[in-house]
């Protein structure tokens, strides 16, 4: 383990800790050059560190700032978002007439068309019932910061409503890839309920759902009661490892064999004369191509719905980001899913992969071929 000189807790302020996961110089994921700029590309430290004073595993250093590009809402991140708000309802949260404010981010639709189609109001410069945050949190670099703006939003009595992919998950699924720039904060259900005690708030419900291997929805308040099953997650997390400064270190290794892995399947599928290409030029894809080296000669094309992503290349490499169509016409052996949530999606609008006899492969975090006979 090594401690990063200089660095403090982007929340307690803490200059104690340790890097537990290092990926080496990577691009940034979200500066997605047009296909013609020439390489090399600008490239930087990807670490990320944890706290020994709060426990908040966090992003050590962040690339330059560039214009993140807006990708196109996956079906199942939709879906989730209807879950939640349905949950929120439930809870008796979303109602007509009570103020509602987001803290949203470039990870799918904002909720607050949904929750005005439920009859609650924007809170426009106002102090809000309910203060939605989906995604948002991990985006600022000053997490102690953001917390504070979060319970400064709420109206007396009002409930902080978080969605977020928990370290518990990233660590039980040995997700490395989730590290990236622009990502300061990787939240454990434990270490944020002390984060937001220091703020006046605390967990109060906790729900986990299937998305991305294991999305949290989280409410908070000023005066918490958490039931069983609440607090039933939190010891989940614990026994983990979240609170293990060893136990989080495996995510270096299981970094380094996916990514051995997953060269060497590519390289064997190239002499075996097979045609790899990819699927989802998303932001945890970056990590992945980056840290298993590929370039064009392994992985020829990956396919993306956004327009604004088409006609560009994935960072630090030559590989070229084309529409569905194209990544269709150039009539693939293997289509590498770089995220598996989206597989009943992506079967059903590019079914021209299987329909010229190419399967899908998914990386979860290791390789996965489908068979057609299986989902089709």
């Amino acid at each position: 383990m090594v401690d990063a000189v200089g660095m403090r807790c982007r929340s307690c302020r803490g200059d104690a800790g340790d890097v537990v996961l290092d990926l080496g110089r990577q691009p940034a994921w979200d500066r997605m050059p047009w296909r013609d700029e020439p390489l090399p590309d600008p490239d930087f430290l990807l670490r990320m560190w944890c706290c020994r004073s709060c426990g908040l595993s966090q992003l050590c250093s962040d690339a330059d700032a560039s214009d993140e590009l807006f990708g196109v809402e996956p079906r199942s991140v939709a879906e989730q978002s209807d879950r939640s708000i349905a949950r929120l309802d439930a809870e008796g949260l979303v109602l007509p007439g009570a103020t509602v404010a987001e803290f949203g981010s470039p990870h799918g639709e904002s909720w607050l068309g949904r929750l005005s189609d439920a009859g609650m109001v924007t809170a426009a410069g106002r102090t809000a019932d309910l203060v939605v945050d989906f995604y948002g949190l991990l985006h600022d670099a000053d997490q102690d910061a953001a917390l504070r703006a979060r319970t400064a939003s709420l109206a007396p009595g009002g409930t902080l409503a978080v969605q977020m992919l928990t370290l518990g998950t990233v660590l039980s699924l040995r997700q490395w890839f989730d590290l990236r720039h622009g990502h300061y904060a990787y939240w454990s259900l434990p270490t944020l309920d002390a984060a937001l005690r220091r703020h006046g708030l605390g967990v109060h419900r906790a729900w986990r759902y299937p998305l991305s291997g294991g999305t949290i929805l989280l409410t908070a308040n000023r005066d918490p009661r958490p039931d069983a099953a609440t607090l039933r997650l939190i010891d989940e997390e614990r026994t983990v490892g979240v609170d293990d400064v060893g136990a989080l270190c495996a995510l270096q290794g299981a970094a380094e064999s996916n990514a051995a892995a997953l060269r060497g399947w590519l390289v064997s599928e190239r002499e075996a004369g097979r045609t790899v290409a990819a699927y989802g030029a998303a932001s945890r894809s970056v990590p992945v191509v980056s840290h298993a080296g590929l370039d064009s000669g392994l992985l020829s094309v990956v396919g993306d719905a956004s327009p604004a992503k088409q006609g560009r290349r994935m960072p630090g490499t030559d590989i070229p980001i084309v529409t569905p169509g194209e990544l269709v016409d150039s009539r693939p052996d293997r289509v590498l899913l770089f995220l598996p949530e989206l597989a009943d999606e992506v079967r059903e609008t590019v079914p021209g992969i299987e329909a010229a006899g190419g399967r899908w492969v998914l990386l979860d975090p290791s390789l996965r071929v489908l068979e057609p006979a299986l989902m089709l």
